[in-house]
């Protein structure tokens, strides 16, 4: 029966067997008496490789109540290498148990804190991939100022790689065996690099103080400088530890409220979505030109958006409480390339989209129409009531999906603007433009050729579609339609209530607002239309401004000027000539 001793290695404590700790430290002394005499050095190695030795019976370790025997000894001896190949001379270690054991560590991915521009990724990478880290470096200046996606990768990677700190994790960065011999080596390297920067900066601060005006620095007062330093920086630290609890709350409070709601609008979207509900179905079928299904695009925003937030919040917890165990390396790893490949689809199908509509098209047709100057036109604009879902007829940007007489899913839209003009002959004529996007210019043409709408001269009327159709491949063009009739002089039209929403911007002599034109007569003349029959309220110019009113009736013209500050004038044009008052003369 053994004696059972605790033990603490590298900060692991365990339980190994009497016969199991000899060895060890006999082993561990032999190492100790193949080092030089330098103390720090010496010590460090050891405390290097008891640290070594404590991640290897770590991992042989499957239960706490485990106790660490011989055989297990003799394995990470053969890991760490054997004594002999250190000028080590001790007769524990000339048993026939050591075999040909041999374990060679693959290497890890570490931020290099030694050789670092920000937070030392870019040093880790280039030591990983066996390349300059000129190249890493440059590569991150692309995917940031090129593509964009670096501003939000570097971070995270910066939070997720940890930093190679021991002397074993530094090797297991560069790829090198984690042995004694390597321990030793890479130590020795580090002590005399720091010790030519130590030398380097006491030759400048010898200069320095060889140069140094005495007589200037003994004037300046040093009693409680110091104190005062030393009190206002722990005033700060202190600040800084209650604001970072704060930014702690916040980012947990804010990463869960944002990882809620995106569940909750998942499901919505998934539901709605699975039971095919028509309002739905439409919109995402207008807005979608990306050939995903609604399922999949949401999954992508779900996981664009959720696995930034819930670092932030692993990132929260952590600020709040050092003692916070971390997910694991192989779940970081596994959401942040989940999280990069959805990043890249939306790249793609989000350029795709894009290229959609690119560029403009435009096509143009001109229609003369028969029809009698002496002879007053009606214009309307109607609706097709057997397919449309309008309730009053008036114009709109939106569209929707609507079945047609010929039971074909169509692109409907009143995106329809309507303009009078005079005709440049003696003809009456429209002019219909079609405008829509493409990915090419001929793409883009093609579609607005595709665009159908009509209109009707029966008798009296000029019937005109108050909405067109258009092909569901074309659903995210912004498609829209511009109507242009152009009357000769001496043409008198009445403008139907259905036209009201559809003017744009039509002139008149009257300068009678659009919405107030309708259900009225109008004769195109030299100068433009002419109102026929409307009253001197609608002809009343800028009667929502009272600086400045115009009224013109039967018995002539009347201009009204009231500014701040000044006299009020009036302006009489008449048949008895021009008259201008103010309250102080009359002319």
């Amino acid at each position: 029966m053994n004696k059972t001793i605790n033990i603490n290695l590298g900060g692991i404590f365990f339980h190994i067997d009497e016969v199991a700790y000899q060895k060890l430290k006999g082993y561990l002394d032999a190492i100790r008496r193949s080092l030089s005499d330098d103390p720090k050095g010496r010590d460090e190695i050891i405390t290097d490789i008891e640290s070594r030795i404590g991640e290897l019976l770590s991992a042989r370790v499957k239960d706490v109540r485990q106790v660490i025997n011989q055989q297990d000894i003799d394995e990470v001896i053969e890991v760490m290498g054997k004594p002999e190949d250190y000028m080590v001379d001790d007769e524990i270690f000339n048993d026939d148990s050591y075999g040909s054991y041999s374990s060679q560590r693959s290497k890890k991915l570490y931020r290099d804190g030694s050789d670092r521009f920000l937070g030392g990724v870019s040093s880790g990478m280039a030591h990983y991939l066996k390349i300059d880290v000129i190249w890493v470096r440059l590569g991150w200046l692309v995917a940031a100022f090129g593509f964009g996606f670096g501003f939000i990768v570097y971070p995270i990677l910066w939070i997720l790689l940890p930093e190679a700190n021991t002397t074993a994790e530094k090797l297991e960065m560069e790829g090198a065996e984690v042995n004694i011999s390597n321990i030793e080596k890479k130590i020795r390297d580090e002590i005399t690099e720091a010790s030519s920067r130590v030398k380097h900066g006491i030759d400048e601060v010898s200069e320095k103080v060889k140069n140094a005006d005495y007589k200037k620095y003994g004037a300046k007062a040093k009693s409680g400088s110091q104190d005062f330093v030393d009190t206002l920086g722990k005033i700060f630290v202190t600040l800084f530890m209650i604001v970072g609890k704060f930014i702690g709350v916040i980012l947990i409070i804010v990463s869960v409220a944002t990882i809620l709601g995106l569940l909750v609008g998942l499901f919505t979207v998934g539901s709605l979505d699975f039971i095919h509900e028509d309002w739905f179905f439409q919109n995402s079928m207008m807005y979608n030109s990306s050939g995903l299904p609604i399922w999949v695009l949401s999954i992508l925003t779900f996981v664009l958006v959720a696995v930034p937030f819930f670092f932030l919040f692993a990132l929260g917890l952590r600020i709040l409480s050092n003692n916070t165990k971390s997910i694991g390396k192989t779940a970081k790893f596994s959401l942040l390339g989940i999280w990069i490949v959805a990043l890249l689809l939306a790249i793609f199908f989000g350029t795709r989209q894009f290229m959609n509509s690119a560029y403009d098209g435009t096509v143009t047709n001109t229609q003369e129409l028969i029809y009698s100057p002496t002879d007053t036109l009606e214009v309307k604009m109607v609706d097709n009531k057997d397919i449309s879902n309008n309730g009053t007829l008036k114009r709109h940007w939106k569209s929707e999906i609507i079945i047609d007489t010929d039971n074909e899913e169509k692109i409907y839209s009143n995106n329809i603007r309507l303009n009078i003009l005079a005709s440049d002959n003696e003809t009456m004529y429209t002019k219909v433009r079609k405008l829509s996007q493409g990915k090419s210019r001929k793409d883009a043409r093609d579609n607005a050729d595709l665009i159908d709408h009509g209109y009707e001269l029966n008798e009296e009327e000029l019937r005109i579609n108050g909405f067109f159709l258009a092909e569901m491949s074309n659903r995210f063009s912004e498609q829209r339609l511009y109507v242009d009739l152009y009357l000769p002089e001496g043409q008198v039209i009445y403008l139907d209530n259905s036209t009201k929403s559809f003017l744009y911007d039509v002139d008149n002599v009257q300068s009678i607002y659009d919405n107030d034109m309708v259900k009225h007569y109008f004769k195109m003349t030299a100068e433009g239309l002419s109102c026929l029959d409307c009253s001197e309220q609608e002809i009343n110019i800028g009667h929502e401004d009272d600086s400045f009113q115009m009224k013109i009736d039967e018995e002539g013209v009347h201009i009204e000027i009231q500014e701040e500050g000044r006299e009020k004038s009036e302006v009489k044009i008449d048949g008895s000539g021009v008259i201008v008052k103010s309250s102080k003369d009359t002319v």
